[in-house]
């Protein structure tokens, strides 16, 4: 992935040297060793490829500039000194982890630039972002955690009132240790409600040095879950499998909520019927005509298809930002966010993404997220069931 965030290094100074002054520079952060972030850079360099051929926005090109956070708070942080202090960038965009949005909170306050953020679930963010005004240069994509945690309950609450074998009493989630872990597991507690039964444990993720997952799989083994969730990253997805399966643990449903999955997952035999929340798949594909235009654009771009709903999300983020720059007719931050707030943008996620008030800040924008399942080595929708392409698998047979 080193070679990854070279390689976006030098396109950014070359773009620099090939804009000149006529630009609108859009300065982004992702961890780029992490599937979802290298689909969300390339889905927003795509975005801003075609608007530049379009013509681009107020009469400039736009110019996105990549830097790597690695995950990691206080690169974070030094990324966005270097994106204002270094690159001098118009706008912010991008972001993945909640802890590294976290640490980033003082440094965003102090420079009050418009931002368009397409991670961070966590609501530890949102406390730390505080409420209208000190807050209103911050538009964030992304659902919170409660959001998600109230999705996913009616989600299943749906889904055992249309498929009556599909029973669910007793939850088990294994979380990372960091902040987006921690608040799943409390979303969950609290989302969910009376009539379940809830225990869980954390885990290191891979993504921070972590490799060994069997403490929680035991953990959640002597549970016995009719629904065992692991909240993490992409780098989890398969060891953790592996070791499940090592260990003879076949819950009825085995779902990964990471915000990213592996490039190649779905061809792994350890895949298949595995559940998992988003907010795209490409089985939509056959159902929306954005989906696939964008699915089609992303893979002729980079030939390989995207497996991440971050890369939509990431090109919504960008066109949404564009369009308000146009309509603010540039980025004086007061017009830009009367602008943004303006925003009815249909998405390739299949839903027209608007910003509204959310329990602390004053602009977000998704509240809902899906459930889906792999079946035959591709991503299909299960719920809300107005997107839904397939049926349930239930119970997931034992591992192959």
């Amino acid at each position: 992935m080193k070679k990854i965030f070279v390689t976006l290094a030098i396109l950014a100074l070359a773009a620099a040297g090939g804009f000149g002054q006529g630009v609108i520079k859009i300065g982004a952060h992702w961890p780029l060793a992490d599937q979802g972030s290298v689909e969300a850079s390339k889905a927003a360099q795509l975005a801003v490829d075609e608007i530049n051929r379009a013509g681009g926005v107020v009469g400039k090109q736009l110019q996105l500039i990549v830097v790597d956070d690695e995950g990691n708070g206080a690169k974070g942080v030094a990324a966005l000194e270097r994106l204002v202090n270094v690159d001098k960038v118009d706008v912010l965009f991008g972001g993945y982890a909640s802890g590294v949005e976290a640490a980033m909170i003082p440094s965003l306050k102090k420079y009050g630039i418009v931002t368009v953020a397409t991670g961070a679930a966590s609501s530890v963010v949102e406390n730390g972002l505080g409420p209208s005004p000190g807050s209103d240069f911050y538009f964030h994509l992304h659902p919170w955690d409660y959001d998600q945690g109230m999705s996913y309950a009616q989600g299943w609450k749906d889904i055992q009132a249309k498929y009556p074998n599909v029973k669910i009493r007793k939850i088990f989630l294994a979380y990372e240790e960091g902040p987006f872990g921690k608040s799943s597991w409390e979303g969950i507690k609290s989302q969910y409600g009376d009539g379940y039964e809830y225990d869980g444990a954390s885990f290191k993720s891979a993504l921070m040095g972590g490799s060994d997952y069997s403490g929680v799989i035991q953990a959640a083994k002597d549970f016995g879950p009719d629904l065992f969730i692991w909240a993490g990253y992409a780098p989890d997805a398969l060891p953790l499998q592996q070791q499940a399966k090592a260990m003879n643990f076949n819950p009825p449903i085995f779902l990964g909520a990471p915000p990213a999955w592996p490039a190649d997952i779905g061809s792994s035999p350890l895949t298949e019927n595995v559940m998992s929340y988003g907010m795209w798949a490409s089985g939509l594909n056959d159902k929306n005509a954005q989906s696939k235009k964008f699915y089609e654009a992303y893979q002729k771009a980079y030939g390989v298809a995207p497996t991440s709903y971050f890369a939509p999300l990431s090109y919504s983020g960008i066109y949404i930002l564009a369009a308000a720059i146009e309509k603010a007719g540039g980025v004086q931050k007061d017009k830009l966010i009367a602008a943004l707030e303006q925003t009815r943008y249909v998405s390739p996620l299949g839903e027209t993404i608007t910003f509204s008030p959310s329990n602390v800040i004053k602009h977000q924008g998704i509240r809902h997220q899906k459930i889906l399942q792999w079946q035959n080595g591709k991503q299909q929708i299960i719920w809300p069931f107005d997107y839904s392409t397939t049926t349930p698998v239930f119970p997931k047979p034992a591992w192959e």
